[in-house]
This record gives structure tokens, C-alpha cells and sequence, in this order.
């Protein structure tokens, strides 16, 4: 099944139901229908292999996907702020690239790519025609190469191919479901796993899409409540930043039923406060990776109404969990040696399903040999089958041969209420093996010393996951997504820590 159907369903269903846009104005499903189906041809024309999107996440992204799916070749979005060095480098992995770009991004492309359109120019190659030719039957191939965000290492090109993006939403989301005033408000950015989930679940339950192009505080709440919207997806900085915006007064967005984070940890005070200004949204936490298509685990609202109204440590706890596994997905938890570990022990995080692809272009395949995919991820299950996700396996500080997930030590300095950002790493050192190292950004106006931080940090944790050095800085580096950028951290370290 190619994912092109998924909109080829949804027209048949209600051609006239909007897809994008604001309500006035927006795009029908059909309307968008026959401009992709018309850019396909365009594509096809070409010659290109892969059809490349670098641009904001509006419009022409969802056109672009289905364009691509229509003309038989993978999407290919890529990160618009990356170096041109970098884009180089990305663009020679492919064998022959159609770029679209929005408008300000077209000339680093020049050199590096036979074919760059604007995407104004783009959409025009769609013109307004019903399309005569039906989407390829390609389910075994490349629908989105998407590049990992390289926190750790160098980029790699996750293959997504249309029967495990299909699988992912056919199995999570009900057909035409949304109600005809939904809306969903889009932010995340196009070259994130979620912005391309974001388009096909939207279509496919029938539900309108509106863009923020560019995240801002302000202007998110402004568009929950002009546009009515009922659902959207956010990243955790990007919920912190509304936090901060509102300073203590209530979202007053009536409209909101749903409101889904993920993409990078959240930090347990930024989640408590968000759940206090927004008391009638159901919040959803999503965990997923680039390399299972999406989403394998959900926290659903119950869940974390259940966990902020009770007493019980376990139940209150898992908050900070990412939910149960969603259907078709399987879950174990290993340890180095391969071996399955019992429930609550931490290990390693291996899943298998069908959307599960866990494959690299030009790499051999990382599933074993019974179909699964090691994620990277350090985890545990409790006896309710609730997934917590320790952070990241190359994240790990071992320090006195003691394994400590700098999480724990970032949420317990983030509830000082000097501290507005956290981050840990571990630093080498010779005798025990890592040091931890603190790096804190303070609130606007805030004073506090490193030692009346490492004391709060003693006095919540064991002595051995105290800090034994903070250094302040204006800002910690996160990707667009979220994402820690902690090797950035270890070159801010001032010489005598």
C-alpha cells in the first residue's frame, strides 16, 4: 500500500472536507489531491530519483509528500539551517535529487542539485486538474529517507518505506474520525519523524491541518483559539516556552482537547506546570524514533490525570513514563550480552513490528535475526507494562562503575527555582573513571551559587550523582527538535572544571 492511498481514501470519503489551511481559505482534500497528483508529473518529468524538501512546515510540505508518493520516489526533507557544507554532504548520498526549497533557501542548493524549483514554483507545477493516474503499488519501497538528527554521531539516513508509514497509521489512527470543526495545529518541524506522521494521520482521520511555520508562544495560543483547533503536537521545548509565556495564568484555550509531546525527554516540572495551566486539555505523550516510523508507546490523559491526582509514589511516578506500547509493537528489555531482562530491571530497548523498519540507506540491516530493532535507548517496564525511558545508552555516566542516567540529576536541578535549563554529562577523569559535570541556565534576574546547587542536588540524589562541577551558561544547544546536543557541552566546560 502506498501512503498516496491514504489520500486517495480520504477524497473518496469527503472530497470537499477541508485539509489545510484556515477555515476560510484552507485546501480541500481534493483540491490538494489534484495539485499533488499534478507536481507528481512534474517530479516525473525530471528525471529525479528522490524529491527533496527543504522548507518550513506549511503548505507545500504535505503536497510535497504525496507528490513524491505519486511520482514513485522517496521524500527526502532536510534541515534547512544546516551548514551548506553539511547539505553538500547530505545531497551526495543521493543519486539524483529534485530539490523544492522556500524561496530563501533555493541558492545554497544551486551547486549541488540538477533540478531546484521554489516551492511557489512548485505548487504551480500542480496546477488544478483531476488527476488521471492512481498512486504506484510500491509498498516495498522507499516512501522517506529521513536523517537522523546526529546528536552523537554523523547523520544517518533512516529508510522508511510506504507499508511501515501505512502499518504506523492504520494501526493508531480510526478512519474519518475527526469530527468536521477538528483541527490540528502542526509545529514541529518537516524533517522530524513527527511532522511527517502529523500529515498522514491528519488525512487520514479526516482532520485540518494548520501550520506554524515558525514556533512562537504567542502565536500558537493566538492560533489554538482563532482556529478552534482541538489537538496539536509539540515538542518539549516548545512547551516549556509556552510555560514561560504564560508566567502563571491559564492557557484559556477552550477549544483544546488534545495536546501531544515528544521527540526529546520532558522535564517533569515543565510537564506538572503545563498540566496545571491547561485543565481541560488531555495531554498525550508520544515516544517514538525516526527509525520505527513514529510512535510505539503512548501516555494517554487518564494516565496522567491519574498520576497528578494520587499520592501513590508508583502511580505518580509514571508521569515520567512514555505509556504503554501501541498495537502491533513488541517491546524487550536486554542486557548488554543480549540477555532478556525481568520486569523493572533497566537494560536496553529492543521492538519489533510492523512499522518497524530499522534501516539505514548504504548500512546493513540492525534487526536481528528474529526482527528486531535495538533502539538505543535505555529503559524498564513496571508491572503495568508502563515504558520509562532512562535517556539514551551513549548517554550514560559510569562513574565509580556506577551507571547514572544524567536525566535524573537534570529534573532534580530543574526544580530549584533559580534554574530555568539543565543538562549532565559525564566528563573523563582518572580516578573514577567519569566525573558529572552540570551545566545550568538560570532564570532572567536569578542568583545562586554552584555549591547551593550541588547541595541540592546532594540532598535529593545519593552522594555519588551529586554534580562535581556546574558551569553556567546563557543557553544549553538542543537540535530544532528538542534534542540535547550534549558532546556541544563537554567544549563549554571552563578549563578548571
Amino acid at each position: 500500500m502506498n501512503i498516496a492511498m491514504l489520500l486517495d481514501m480520504a477524497v473518496a470519503g469527503d472530497p470537499e472536507r477541508l485539509a489545510i489551511g484556515d477555515r476560510c481559505t484552507g485546501l480541500s482534500v481534493a483540491r490538494l489531491h489534484r495539485i499533488a497528483a499534478g507536481a507528481a508529473s512534474a517530479v516525473r518529468a525530471s528525471g529525479a530519483r528522490e524529491l527533496v524538501y527543504a522548507g518550513l512546515n506549511h503548505t507545500p510540505f504535505p503536497i510535497a509528500l504525496f507528490a513524491a508518493a505519486y511520482a514513485g520516489v522517496p521524500l527526502v526533507p532536510v534541515n534547512y539551517r544546516l551548514s551548506a557544507d553539511a547539505l553538500t554532504e547530505l545531497m551526495g548520498r543521493l543519486e539524483r535529487p529534485m530539490v523544492v526549497a522556500d524561496p530563501e533557501f533555493t541558492e545554497i542548493f544551486a551547486d549541488i542539485a540538477p533540478t531546484v524549483l521554489t516551492s511557489p514554483a512548485f505548487l504551480a507545477t500542480g496546477g488544478d486538474t483531476q488527476p488521471t493516474e492512481a498512486a504506484p503499488e510500491s509498498a516495498d519501497e522507499p516512501a522517506v529517507l529521513l536523517f537522523t538528527s546526529g546528536t552523537t554521531a554523523a547523520p544517518k539516513a533512516a529508510v522508511l518505506r510506504h507499508r511501515h508509514l501505512t502499518s504506523y497509521v492504520l494501526q493508531t489512527v480510526e478512519f474519518a474520525s475527526a469530527a468536521p470543526t477538528d483541527a490540528a495545529l502542526i509545529s514541529v518541524p518537516p524533517y522530524h519523524i513527527a511532522g511527517v506522521g502529523s500529515v498522514l494521520s491528519n488525512i487520514y482521520a479526516a482532520r485540518r491541518m494548520v501550520h506554524l511555520a515558525s514556533f512562537d508562544p504567542a502565536e500558537w495560543l493566538r492560533l489554538v483559539r482563532d482556529e478552534g483547533v482541538t489537538s496539536a503536537m509539540l515538542v518539549p521545548t516548545m512547551l516549556a516556552r509556552i510555560v514561560e509565556h504564560l508566567d502563571g495564568r491559564p492557557a484559556a484555550v477552550s477549544t483544546l482537547r488534545s495536546l501531544a509531546y515528544g521527540g526529546a525527554r520532558m522535564p517533569e516540572a515543565v510537564l506538572e506546570a503545563a498540566l496545571q495551566l491547561f485543565p481541560d486539555t488531555g495531554f498525550v505523550n508520544a515516544y517514538g524514533l525516526t527509525e520505527t516510523s513514529s510512535t510505539i508507546a503512548l501516555l494517554g490523559p487518564d494516565d496522567h490525570r491519574k498520576a497528578m491526582e494520587s499520592d501513590d509514589p508508583a502511580i505518580r511516578g509514571r508521569l515520567r513514563s512514555a505509556g504503554r506500547m501501541v498495537p502491533g509493537v513488541e517491546a524487550q528489555i536486554r542486557a548488554a550480552d543480549g540477555t532478556v531482562l525481568p520486569t523493572g530491571a533497566t537494560g536496553e530497548l529492543w521492538v519489533r513490528g510492523p512499522q518497524v523498519p530499522g534501516e539505514y540507506q548504504g548500512e546493513d540491516s540492525p534487526i536481528d535475526e528474529e526482527g528486531w530493532f535495538h533502539t538505543r535507548d535505555l529503559a524498564r517496564f513496571d508491572a503495568e507494562g508502563y515504558l520509562f525511558i532512562e535517556g539514551r545508552a551513549d548517554d550514560t555516566i559510569i562513574r565509580g562503575g556506577e551507571n547514572i542516567a544524567p536525566a535524573e540529576i537534570e529534573d532534580v536541578l530543574l526544580r530549584h527555582p533559580a534554574v530555568r535549563d539543565a543538562g549532565v554529562v559525564g566528563v573523563p577523569d582518572e580516578e573514577w573513571g567519569e566525573r558529572i559535570a552540570a551545566f545550568v541556565v538560570l532564570h532572567e534576574g536569578a542568583e545562586v551559587e554552584p555549591d547551593e546547587l550541588r547541595s541540592w542536588a546532594r540532598a535529593r540524589l545519593r552522594g555519588s550523582k551529586t554534580p562535581d562541577v556546574v558551569t553556567f551558561l546563557d543557553a544549553l544547544p538542543y537540535t530544532p527538535t528538542g534534542k540535547l546536543l550534549r558532546r556541544q557541552l563537554l567544549g563549554s566546560l571552563s578549563p578548571a572544571g
